[in-house]
């Protein structure tokens, strides 16, 4: 345990927050290839669009619940009777636009799987199939966009998708390994880096 004491970790982390950290360690870049995963991202990165991430964090298990343990396709099969019990539970953020969002995207989620053989090749097709992996050292490296998050919200929004501006996408992207935003200190970073030989 003495030597988990001693990781250097990003500048954005709130290190009080323990499951911040878990999130953090856990998680925050490291590569999905999985689409239900993805599914679940574009969930809470979708709901986060205002907010702060922790928020939405926080709530995560009560997304989890409310949208069928991130299923797509029963996601995707929610009606108007479903929505206003949505607008009722505290466990997520009542707001009917992002719920109705959730559900319009998960439509189109399906479509994509269809198109492109999966979800994650399609995500994974606006970095050319590799991670792309930054230098930064203080908060202020860290951006809030990038060409390839422009592309991608360009696209989703064609297609139909809500809640989804380039901001959210560099998120969602940074979430799930497109982008490697580990800093430099990070103790993370070099670990992903050398799973990505193995893949």
């Amino acid at each position: 345990m003495k030597q988990e004491e001693k990781h250097h970790r990003c500048p954005w982390l709130d290190e009080s927050k323990d499951d911040y950290v878990r999130y953090h360690d856990k998680e925050w870049g490291v590569p999905v290839h999985d689409d239900q995963k993805f599914f679940e991202f574009l969930i809470l990165e979708s709901a986060q669009a205002g907010l702060s991430w922790y928020t939405i964090l926080k709530r995560r298990e009560g997304y989890r619940k409310a949208f069928a343990s991130f299923d797509v396709e029963k996601v995707a099969a929610f009606d108007e009777t479903k929505v206003e019990q949505l607008m009722q539970n505290n466990n997520i953020i009542r707001h009917k636009g992002k719920i109705n969002a959730a559900i319009n995207n998960a439509k189109l989620f399906i479509i994509i799987q269809k198109e492109f053989g999966s979800y994650s090749k399609y995500m994974w097709g606006f970095v050319n199939h590799k991670t792309i992996v930054n230098e930064l050292t203080k908060l202020s490296d860290y951006p809030a966009t990038s060409d390839e998050s422009d592309q991608l919200s360009k696209d989703l929004k064609q297609r139909g998708f809500k809640f989804i501006g380039s901001t959210i996408c560099y998120a969602y992207m940074q979430a799930c390994g497109l982008v490697n935003d580990h800093s430099m200190a990070c103790y993370k970073r070099k670990q992903i880096i050398a799973t990505y030989k193995q893949e």
